[in-house]
Protein backbone atom coordinates (compact mmCIF):
# COMPACT_ATOMS: atom_id res chain seq x y z
CA UNK A 1 0.00 0.00 0.00
CA UNK A 2 1.21 3.47 -0.83
CA UNK A 3 2.13 5.34 2.36
CA UNK A 4 0.13 8.50 1.64
CA UNK A 5 -1.85 10.82 3.88
CA UNK A 6 -5.02 9.12 2.63
CA UNK A 7 -3.88 5.54 3.31
CA UNK A 8 -2.49 6.41 6.72
CA UNK A 9 -5.60 8.36 7.73
CA UNK A 10 -7.93 5.58 6.54
CA UNK A 11 -5.95 2.89 8.35
CA UNK A 12 -6.02 4.80 11.65
CA UNK A 13 -9.73 5.64 11.47
CA UNK A 14 -10.66 2.05 10.52
CA UNK A 15 -8.54 0.68 13.38
CA UNK A 16 -10.18 3.00 15.91
CA UNK A 17 -13.66 2.04 14.74
CA UNK A 18 -12.78 -1.66 14.94
CA UNK A 19 -10.91 -1.65 18.27
CA UNK A 20 -11.80 1.56 20.12
CA UNK A 21 -8.20 2.80 20.37
CA UNK A 22 -5.49 3.94 17.97
CA UNK A 23 -2.67 1.81 16.56
CA UNK A 24 0.89 2.68 17.54
CA UNK A 25 3.72 3.17 15.06
CA UNK A 26 4.73 -0.49 15.16
CA UNK A 27 1.19 -1.65 14.44
CA UNK A 28 0.82 0.85 11.63
CA UNK A 29 4.13 -0.34 10.17
CA UNK A 30 2.78 -3.88 10.01
CA UNK A 31 -0.54 -2.82 8.55
CA UNK A 32 1.02 -0.60 5.88
CA UNK A 33 4.11 -2.68 5.10
CA UNK A 34 6.45 0.14 6.11
CA UNK A 35 9.20 0.70 8.64
CA UNK A 36 8.45 2.40 11.95
CA UNK A 37 10.66 5.32 10.91
CA UNK A 38 8.62 5.72 7.73
CA UNK A 39 5.41 5.65 9.78
CA UNK A 40 6.70 8.27 12.23
CA UNK A 41 7.70 10.54 9.34
CA UNK A 42 4.32 10.00 7.66
CA UNK A 43 2.46 10.80 10.88
CA UNK A 44 4.33 14.09 11.11
CA UNK A 45 3.33 14.94 7.54
CA UNK A 46 -0.30 14.07 8.30
CA UNK A 47 -0.14 16.22 11.43
CA UNK A 48 1.23 19.14 9.43
CA UNK A 49 -1.81 18.75 7.14
CA UNK A 50 -4.12 18.86 10.19
CA UNK A 51 -5.15 15.26 9.56
CA UNK A 52 -4.07 14.07 13.00
CA UNK A 53 -2.91 15.57 16.30
CA UNK A 54 0.07 13.90 17.95
CA UNK A 55 1.14 14.11 21.57
CA UNK A 56 3.87 16.79 21.86
CA UNK A 57 7.30 15.37 21.06
CA UNK A 58 5.80 11.97 20.25
CA UNK A 59 4.36 9.88 17.43
CA UNK A 60 1.46 8.79 19.67
CA UNK A 61 -1.93 9.76 18.29
CA UNK A 62 -3.92 12.14 20.50
CA UNK A 63 -6.73 13.17 18.15
CA UNK A 64 -7.83 12.13 14.71
CA UNK A 65 -11.15 13.84 14.07
CA UNK A 66 -13.81 12.96 14.91
CA UNK A 67 -12.20 10.69 17.54
CA UNK A 68 -10.19 11.56 20.64
CA UNK A 69 -7.81 8.99 22.09
CA UNK A 70 -7.88 10.70 25.47
CA UNK A 71 -10.94 11.04 27.74
CA UNK A 72 -13.33 13.85 26.88
CA UNK A 73 -16.77 15.10 27.85
CA UNK A 74 -18.35 13.04 25.04
CA UNK A 75 -18.62 9.25 25.02
CA UNK A 76 -20.13 7.59 21.96
CA UNK A 77 -21.23 4.04 22.65
CA UNK A 78 -23.38 1.09 21.65
CA UNK A 79 -23.46 -2.42 23.12
CA UNK A 80 -20.06 -2.91 24.79
CA UNK A 81 -18.09 -0.67 22.40
CA UNK A 82 -17.22 2.97 23.02
CA UNK A 83 -15.25 5.88 21.62
CA UNK A 84 -14.50 9.41 22.80
CA UNK A 85 -15.56 12.32 20.62
CA UNK A 86 -13.72 15.63 20.86
CA UNK A 87 -16.88 17.76 21.02
CA UNK A 88 -20.56 17.79 20.16
CA UNK A 89 -19.79 18.17 16.45
CA UNK A 90 -17.17 15.39 16.47
CA UNK A 91 -19.38 13.05 18.48
CA UNK A 92 -22.11 13.40 15.89
CA UNK A 93 -19.49 12.83 13.20
CA UNK A 94 -18.35 9.65 14.93
CA UNK A 95 -21.95 8.46 15.09
CA UNK A 96 -22.28 9.11 11.36
CA UNK A 97 -19.16 7.04 10.62
CA UNK A 98 -20.26 4.19 12.88
CA UNK A 99 -23.61 3.95 11.08
CA UNK A 100 -25.30 2.38 14.10
CA UNK A 101 -27.85 3.30 16.71
CA UNK A 102 -25.58 4.94 19.27
CA UNK A 103 -25.88 6.92 22.47
CA UNK A 104 -23.72 9.97 23.14
CA UNK A 105 -23.23 10.59 26.85
CA UNK A 106 -22.10 14.06 27.93
CA UNK A 107 -22.76 16.78 30.49
CA UNK A 108 -24.49 20.01 29.54
CA UNK A 109 -21.91 22.77 29.22
CA UNK A 110 -19.32 20.38 30.68
CA UNK A 111 -20.52 21.54 34.11
CA UNK A 112 -24.19 20.62 34.21
CA UNK A 113 -26.24 17.50 34.46
CA UNK A 114 -25.63 14.35 32.49
CA UNK A 115 -27.36 14.11 29.13
CA UNK A 116 -27.75 11.09 26.87
CA UNK A 117 -28.30 11.84 23.21
CA UNK A 118 -29.85 8.92 21.35
CA UNK A 119 -29.46 8.40 17.62
CA UNK A 120 -31.94 5.86 16.33
CA UNK A 121 -32.47 4.94 12.68
CA UNK A 122 -30.40 7.94 11.63
CA UNK A 123 -32.48 10.37 13.69
CA UNK A 124 -31.67 12.34 16.84
CA UNK A 125 -34.27 11.82 19.56
CA UNK A 126 -33.39 14.85 21.73
CA UNK A 127 -34.04 17.40 19.00
CA UNK A 128 -34.44 20.41 21.28
CA UNK A 129 -30.74 20.58 22.23
CA UNK A 130 -28.36 23.32 21.06
CA UNK A 131 -24.68 23.25 20.10
CA UNK A 132 -22.52 26.26 20.98
CA UNK A 133 -19.55 27.18 18.77
CA UNK A 134 -17.59 29.91 20.61
CA UNK A 135 -14.31 29.77 18.66
CA UNK A 136 -14.02 31.23 15.16
CA UNK A 137 -13.26 28.52 12.61
CA UNK A 138 -10.36 30.54 11.20
CA UNK A 139 -8.70 30.15 14.62
CA UNK A 140 -9.74 26.56 15.23
CA UNK A 141 -6.31 25.06 14.63
CA UNK A 142 -4.46 27.57 16.80
CA UNK A 143 -5.24 25.10 19.60
CA UNK A 144 -7.63 22.55 18.18
CA UNK A 145 -7.95 20.53 21.39
CA UNK A 146 -9.12 23.65 23.23
CA UNK A 147 -11.40 24.60 20.34
CA UNK A 148 -13.09 21.23 20.43
CA UNK A 149 -13.40 21.27 24.22
CA UNK A 150 -15.65 24.34 24.02
CA UNK A 151 -18.15 22.97 21.47
CA UNK A 152 -20.75 21.82 23.98
CA UNK A 153 -24.42 20.97 24.30
CA UNK A 154 -26.99 23.16 26.05
CA UNK A 155 -30.73 23.14 26.55
CA UNK A 156 -31.45 26.82 25.89
CA UNK A 157 -29.98 30.22 25.06
CA UNK A 158 -30.20 31.47 28.63
CA UNK A 159 -27.93 28.67 29.78
CA UNK A 160 -25.41 29.54 27.04
CA UNK A 161 -25.44 33.21 28.07
CA UNK A 162 -24.89 32.31 31.71
CA UNK A 163 -22.16 29.82 30.85
CA UNK A 164 -20.30 32.31 28.64
CA UNK A 165 -20.40 34.97 31.34
CA UNK A 166 -19.37 32.57 34.10
CA UNK A 167 -16.36 31.20 32.22
CA UNK A 168 -15.37 34.37 30.31
CA UNK A 169 -15.65 32.56 27.00
CA UNK A 170 -17.38 34.80 24.44
CA UNK A 171 -20.70 33.62 23.10
CA UNK A 172 -20.35 32.46 19.53
CA UNK A 173 -22.75 30.83 17.11
CA UNK A 174 -25.54 28.55 18.33
CA UNK A 175 -27.05 25.82 16.19
CA UNK A 176 -29.84 23.28 16.67
CA UNK A 177 -28.40 19.81 17.22
CA UNK A 178 -30.47 18.56 14.29
CA UNK A 179 -28.66 20.92 11.91
CA UNK A 180 -25.25 19.97 13.32
CA UNK A 181 -26.16 16.30 12.88
CA UNK A 182 -26.88 16.80 9.17
CA UNK A 183 -23.75 18.96 8.85
CA UNK A 184 -21.57 16.37 10.63
CA UNK A 185 -22.75 13.61 8.30
CA UNK A 186 -21.45 15.57 5.32
CA UNK A 187 -18.33 17.00 7.00
CA UNK A 188 -17.12 13.60 8.21
CA UNK A 189 -18.69 11.61 5.39
CA UNK A 190 -15.36 10.95 3.66
CA UNK A 191 -13.29 10.21 6.75
CA UNK A 192 -13.55 6.45 6.22
CA UNK A 193 -12.69 6.73 2.54
CA UNK A 194 -9.34 5.20 1.45
CA UNK A 195 -9.00 8.23 -0.84
CA UNK A 196 -9.71 10.77 1.91
CA UNK A 197 -8.23 14.25 1.69
CA UNK A 198 -8.69 17.42 3.68
CA UNK A 199 -11.37 19.81 2.56
CA UNK A 200 -10.02 22.83 0.78
CA UNK A 201 -10.96 26.15 2.36
CA UNK A 202 -13.42 26.77 -0.48
CA UNK A 203 -14.97 23.32 -0.04
CA UNK A 204 -15.28 23.93 3.69
CA UNK A 205 -16.94 27.29 3.13
CA UNK A 206 -19.37 25.72 0.65
CA UNK A 207 -20.36 23.09 3.23
CA UNK A 208 -20.80 25.75 5.90
CA UNK A 209 -23.05 27.74 3.59
CA UNK A 210 -25.10 24.66 2.67
CA UNK A 211 -26.09 24.26 6.32
CA UNK A 212 -26.61 27.95 7.04
CA UNK A 213 -23.38 28.26 9.01
CA UNK A 214 -22.59 31.88 8.35
CA UNK A 215 -21.39 34.93 10.25
CA UNK A 216 -18.10 35.69 11.92
CA UNK A 217 -17.65 32.30 13.61
CA UNK A 218 -17.77 30.50 10.26
CA UNK A 219 -15.76 33.01 8.22
CA UNK A 220 -12.52 31.47 6.94
CA UNK A 221 -9.80 32.62 4.57
CA UNK A 222 -10.39 31.14 1.13
CA UNK A 223 -6.69 31.67 0.40
CA UNK A 224 -5.91 28.91 2.91
CA UNK A 225 -4.95 25.66 1.17
CA UNK A 226 -6.75 23.27 3.52
CA UNK A 227 -9.14 23.66 6.42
Amino acid sequence: MNLSNASLHYTIIKYIIDFGFAPDAAELAGLLNASEDEIVDALKVLADDHGVVLHPGSSKIWVIHPFSLAPTNFLVHYADKEWWGNCAWCSLGAAALLKRDVTITTTLGANGRRMDVHIRDGRIIEQELLVHFPIAMRNAWDNVVYTCSTMLLFENMADIDAWSSKHRIPKGDVQPITNVWEFAKVWYGEHLNPNWKKWTAQEAKNIFTKFGLTGDIWDIEIAATRF
